[in-house]
């Protein structure tokens, strides 16, 4: 068993409806049907993140109470819905915790840690006009040189902003 693993919510079974136990499989920790010995295979969660640009400014949002690392800054972020194209999903996240419409540019990277169920691709993005607001779960709302960042929540932050600058080097 993987102790980095996060512990799941108690499943059903698909095929006869019992309830299912962590077990070690295939070197991770599986649930497991206690009745019929079903193996569930729970796929990653996608997410998107945009980082949106104005004038050589990153627009970061500081994450609201009833999130991860609320009080810290990073970029507007969301998960991807069932169905759903990545970019679209990219677009509605900014529009939803930003108001703004943005387009959606070049995939900066993927990005996943050992023991996390969500994998972020992240995407660069542009706005031509309008203003921002805080939506969503979101306090504050600003644009912020490169070089003068707030205090980020989440060590990718730093890795997605070291893969767009290397990438966008004069």
């Amino acid at each position: 068993m993987n102790p980095s693993t996060p512990t799941e919510p108690r499943l059903h079974c698909a095929a006869c409806g019992a309830i299912t136990e962590e077990r070690p499989v295939e070197g991770f920790a599986r649930p497991v049907c206690s009745a019929c010995g079903q193996v569930s295979y729970l796929d990653p969660k996608l997410a998107v993140a945009v980082l949106i640009l104005r004038e050589g400014r990153i627009l970061l949002g500081k994450r609201g109470s009833g999130t991860r690392e609320p009080g810290k800054w990073s970029f507007p972020a969301g998960f991807v819905e069932r169905g759903e194209r990545v970019e679209a999903a990219a677009a509605r996240e900014a529009r939803e915790e930003t108001g703004l419409d943005v387009m959606i540019g070049n995939l900066i990277g993927l990005y996943s840690s050992e023991g996390e169920p969500v994998v972020l691709a992240v995407y660069a993005a542009s706005t031509a006009h309008g203003e921002p607001a805080a939506g969503d779960d979101l306090t504050e709302i600003g644009w912020f040189a490169p070089s003068e960042l707030p205090e980020l929540a989440f060590p990718r932050d730093i890795r997605i902003l070291e893969t767009w600058l290397a990438a966008n080097e004069p």
